[in-house]
């Protein structure tokens, strides 16, 4: 048997929304270290799964690698549809672990569109790939239609900027026991009545804090700018979102982000996704304070939830034969 272990990823906000520019899209976000997907592949005769989406993305990586068949396990799992990337790490998860028990070399990138990832934002394939903070160009906005593509009409969106943020930084994530984020048809529909509509301006704001203050920052491994930076994409797109979602964020998202900006803590305060996981970036030494305003601020709120802490993820994918 062959496993593979893959973090959870924060999606900070995509670069443009407006049909109005060249490139559509274009992914911001970081790869965590934990908390992590882990997944068990070992050769057989056909497809052996413990539940229907495992077994769909098993199927899918069989077709994609020509191969007889495999025996999946899963031994963690990520939260589904929280924001933190769970369905892109289980997918290229169960893919990697079955082309390693195959000897083959896994060609993420490559497959991640049959495997139908990477439609809209590269950056959990790039966190799979690497971790790190990420970038990615987006698509051409010439290939936008109404209807989404087909499974494998498409390429990842390339890797712009990537950059190891500093080991001793932590991201704080509070996950309340909320209505999980849109998926799935839900959320093309979403997207598409957001694009159609997107005000071009906003994404010439948030070209100039990428460009001048968020990737100087991470480059650099400046936290309290980085987090100035990343809140102010993160509101900048949630202003494209607020008739869809209900406000600059998904509730109770808002309340949560409203309530941990009046600390000093936290900064880069934002809705990964839709939500409903909010997270903000600390350093070591006030992580501790940081996770515990971040529980008494659930329970202020009367929120059920919990609370996680993590490095930055500095690679991607681990494998273990």
């Amino acid at each position: 048997m062959v496993t593979v272990s893959a973090g959870a990823r924060l999606h900070v906000g995509f670069q443009n929304l407006s049909l109005t520019h060249e490139r559509l899209y274009g992914g911001i976000g970081v790869g965590l270290a934990e908390p992590r997907v882990r997944v068990g592949a070992s050769r057989a005769d056909a497809v052996s799964a413990p539940d229907e989406v495992t077994r769909r993305y098993a199927e899918r990586a069989v077709s994609v690698l020509s191969v007889a068949g495999v025996d999946v396990s899963v031994e963690r799992r990520l939260p589904a549809h929280v924001g933190l990337g769970s369905g892109t790490q289980l997918a290229l998860a169960i893919y990697a672990a079955t082309a390693h028990a195959y000897d083959l070399e896994p060609r993420v990138r490559e497959h991640a569109p049959e495997l139908g990832r990477g439609g809209r934002s590269g950056v959990g394939v790039a966190t799979f790939e690497a971790g790190g903070f990420v970038v990615d160009g987006g698509h051409p906005t010439s290939r936008f239609t109404a209807e989404p593509p087909a499974t494998g009409e498409w390429n990842v969106p390339p890797v712009v900027a990537r950059h190891d943020l500093p080991a001793d930084w932590r991201f704080v994530v509070a996950l309340p026991a909320a209505e999980t984020g849109r998926s799935g048809d839900a959320e093309d529909d979403s997207i598409r009545r957001v694009v159609e509509s997107g005000d071009p301006a906003t994404a010439d704001e948030i070209a100039g804090v990428l460009t001048r203050r968020l990737l100087p920052a991470a480059a650099e491994g400046r936290l309290d700018a980085f987090g100035d930076a990343i809140g102010r994409i993160g509101r900048l797109n949630g202003s494209w979102y607020a008739e869809t979602q209900g406000g600059l964020y998904r509730p109770p998202a808002g309340r949560l982000v409203d309530a941990l900006e009046s600390g000093s803590v936290l900064s880069g305060l934002g809705q990964s996704s839709w939500g409903p996981a909010v997270y903000g970036v600390t350093d070591e030494a006030r992580a501790a304070e940081a996770a515990a305003d971040a529980r008494r601020v659930l329970d202020e709120l009367g929120l059920e939830g919990s609370v996680l802490v993590s490095e930055p993820a500095r690679s991607g994918a681990r494998v273990d034969s």
